[in-house]
């Protein structure tokens, strides 16, 4: 048995190259970054950030959401498959490119939802669900299983207990 499944969340790095075809499909591609924190090791040392570069590949009925709404900058969460394909470049020499085959792509947030002018917010179908209160889900994914994706409901009021029997500190 294998699998082969990437889930990235990053940075697009330029708005998405759209091409269209004489039959009709489409093809969106665009650069994702991800990074990684640097850090300091207990005896000093210091490990510096590290950005790695993803080439993404859209196809279908994702193109015209890419089109619409992605641009240079937007922090994206995509689940695909890695590719690595070749070719030989004009000189002869043969050359491999790793790509990601989008399955899914959503805006990913982590924080208030901001909206378009209408005052709607775009969702990985294609279609506007309104911004704000009301019953609209967070653009973050939920993946079966991964508390990591998942959102709670909403936090209560008041998180702290009305009586001050909790409270045990003593000043």
């Amino acid at each position: 048995m294998s699998l082969n499944k990437v889930l990235l969340i990053g940075n697009v790095g330029k708005d998405p190259d759209v091409r269209y075809f004489d039959s009709g499909s489409a093809v969106a591609n665009f650069p994702l970054a991800t990074s990684e924190r640097g850090y300091t090791l207990a005896n000093g040392t210091v490990v510096p950030e590290r950005t790695e570069w993803h080439n993404i590949v859209v196809r279908r009925d994702q193109v015209p959401f890419v089109e619409r709404w992605v641009r240079k900058g937007s922090l994206l969460y995509v689940e695909g498959k890695i590719r690595t394909r070749s070719y030989d470049d004009q000189g002869g020499v043969r050359r491999y490119v790793t790509e990601i085959h989008a399955d899914r792509i959503e805006f990913y947030y982590s924080g208030s939802r901001p909206a378009n002018t209408d005052g709607t917010v775009a969702t990985s179908q294609g279609n506007a669900a309104p911004a704000g209160g009301g019953q609209a889900q967070p653009a973050q994914p939920t993946v079966a299983g991964s508390p990591f994706f998942q959102q709670s409901a909403a936090p209560s009021s008041n998180p702290l207990p009305e009586s001050n029997e909790a409270d045990d500190l003593p000043f």
